[in-house]
């Protein structure tokens, strides 16, 4: 096989490849054999049919079409490798020869990987938030253990803030039942967050048999930017008794005795999370950071490609459109850079670092990590995993690398994030439990088994007697 290679930009190429009839000979008798077994031919038996015989009756081309549709994709993926090129999408392909019994010749047009130089990323500066822990946060803390462990007490008055009511909702829309504001015996706090803009004021003030309306106006969704109207009917209130916060709650709430031990031990959780929210947007702004650093090309044909897919079923606006292009060339730059510098660093990944993401992304989808593990391999996605794990290590390398500060400007110590051999032995332990489990269903089956074989044999011998 020969192929070349000429730039037709920074981001795409086009490869010329010919394939000499010397190394299609495999490739020819099994489209024949093929043909032969498919094709009914009087005085031939299926699968017998000669290869003059094939020639004479449906053309010569016909067998050299089925060679091209079977060779170019092969001979495509050599040309690649060969070339050393790193291609993005599919190829645009174009058989431009067939000489029977001297070459096939075809082109591939395709988008790949630009080239671009990485800067110095050694000490990149990022500031992220305070992460000041106040008395209030502590409180608010407290208060909600304390509503975890309220007495509810049904009471014959109005509703006010903090109470739990019993409602049915129902929605409507020009005359019509919306059933995704539909529901009965729903329990919600007046007041709390989380609920619909509207349901606090309306319920509020209202009494055991009761029903109140008002507008709702969803800012997203099916209904976005329409006034559905909805209809509540209060079925009770139960008011909500809260414990006092002293040593004895303490006990009943957690392992502490007294209520200063608790609020010690909020505290340190808090600056916990804190911490891990800074982490996180120290993520972001190292990312920001080398995409600013770094400036080359993108293949658009790819991006295009991308993008279309998206819109594929014609939903979205121009501005819709305009987000999802700028997302989507922001992600692919991020992307290119995190494996350059994941090649430079000749970062790679292992089961147990596969094993770790899959622990973190699986409950995103609803699935136990061998679940999810199991969808992506039924998928052909498990590279594409792999890619991400790779590129998240490149991304932890620049991290590690960087100086991080908060807004007072303290040094911001990202060390103590690092709990990934935890998680890792957590995700072994995981896979060993499920082994566990699998084998303890093996030995009850056949426990099962024998003891059906027992009971048939029993069975016989009664028989006989």
């Amino acid at each position: 096989m020969k192929s070349t290679v000429e730039n037709l930009s920074e981001t795409r190429v086009k490869l010329m490849v010919e394939i000499p009839f010397g190394d299609l000979e495999d490739s020819i008798k099994q489209a024949y054999r093929s043909i032969a077994s498919s094709v009914n031919v009087p005085g031939f038996r299926r699968g017998k049919v000669p290869a003059r015989i094939i020639d004479q009756r449906f053309g010569r081309g016909v067998v050299l079409e089925e060679v091209v549709n079977k060779e170019v994709p092969k001979a495509y993926d050599d040309a690649v490798r060969e070339n050393e090129l790193r291609p993005l999408g599919q190829p645009d392909v174009e058989v431009t020869q067939i000489e029977d019994g001297e070459l096939i010749a075809f082109t591939a047009e395709v988008d790949v990987t630009p080239e671009f130089d990485l800067p110095d990323f050694d000490g990149i500066e990022v500031e992220v938030s305070d992460s000041v822990v106040s008395d209030e946060d502590v409180e608010e803390q407290v208060e909600q253990l304390r509503k975890r462990f309220a007495t509810v007490t049904p009471v014959e008055r109005a509703a006010q803030e903090g109470d739990l009511v019993l409602v049915d909702v129902s929605g409507e829309l020009d005359g019509e039942q919306v059933e995704d504001f539909a529901g009965a015996a729903l329990t919600f706090e007046v007041g709390a967050e989380g609920v619909i803009d509207g349901f606090a004021e309306a319920v509020t003030g209202a009494s055991d048999g009761d029903t109140v309306t008002f507008e709702h106006t969803p800012d997203e969704g099916p209904y976005e930017g329409k006034s559905v109207t909805i209809t509540v009917e209060v079925k009770g209130v139960r008011e909500r008794t809260l414990p006092d916060a002293d040593d004895e709650f303490a006990q009943l709430a957690s392992e502490f005795d007294t209520m200063d031990e608790l609020r010690e031990d909020i505290k340190v959780k808090l600056q916990g999370n804190r911490l891990v929210e800074q982490g996180y947007e120290a993520r972001e702004k190292v990312a920001e950071k080398l995409l600013e650093l770094v400036d080359f090309p993108l293949p658009e044909a790819f991006l295009a490609a991308q993008i279309q897919e998206h819109f594929h079923d014609g939903h979205g606006d121009d501005e819709h459109r305009a987000e999802v292009e700028e997302n989507t060339r922001t992600s692919l730059k991020t992307q290119l850079i995190l494996d350059k510098i994941a090649d430079s660093e000749k970062l790679g990944v292992d089961q147990a670092e596969l094993i770790q993401w899959l622990v973190q992304q699986a409950p995103r989808y609803g699935m136990s990590a061998d679940q999810f593990a199991s969808a992506l391999a039924e998928a052909n996605q498990v590279g594409t995993a792999m890619a991400d794990v790779r590129r998240g290590k490149a991304l932890a390398l620049v991290l590690q690398r960087a100086k991080v500060t908060d807004a007072s400007g303290n040094v911001v110590d990202l060390t103590k994030l690092d709990e990934s051999a935890e998680v890792v032995e957590e995700a072994e332990e995981i896979v060993e439990e499920a082994e566990a489990l699998e084998e303890a269903e093996e030995i009850v089956e056949e426990a099962e088994a024998l003891e059906e074989a027992e009971e048939i044999v029993d069975e016989a011998a009664d028989a006989e007697k």
